[in-house]
């Protein structure tokens, strides 16, 4: 089993940042691929960004591309998600996922792909 734990969630300002961190434990060297997820009241969980040790690539949802950056933290086995110009579009649940694929590609981010997800971590822009 892998154990996912998000943290860094919180209140902010419109255009303020927030750095979100989702920490893998557990047999973690299985999975290949870590992702962020977000979901807003009474909206469907989308995919925000995803990094993919395969190739070493990120990819963005085009409505954080400039803004967000996922950074893989090889020392805590974490990965980092920068959040800048925060916008109260952003406000929702973020949640860490993780899997194993032989390839990746933007098909990946559904939620149904990702076997390990942690609890998820609360982001406010107001």
């Amino acid at each position: 089993q892998v154990q996912l734990v998000e943290s860094g969630g919180g209140s902010v300002d419109a255009g303020g940042s927030l750095r979100l961190s989702c920490a893998a434990s557990g047999y973690s060297s299985i999975v290949n691929c870590v992702a962020w997820f977000r979901q807003a009241p009474g909206k469907e969980r989308e995919g925000v960004a995803a990094f993919y040790t395969g190739s070493g690539s990120t990819w963005y949802a085009d409505s954080v591309k400039g803004r967000f950056t996922a950074s893989p933290d090889n020392t805590n086995n974490a990965l980092n998600l920068r959040m800048n110009s925060l916008k109260p579009e952003d406000t929702g649940m973020y949640y860490c996922a993780a899997d194993s694929f032989v390839m990746w590609s933007v098909e990946r981010m559904r939620e149904y792909e990702y076997r390990y997800w942690g609890q998820g971590t609360q982001v406010t822009v107001s």
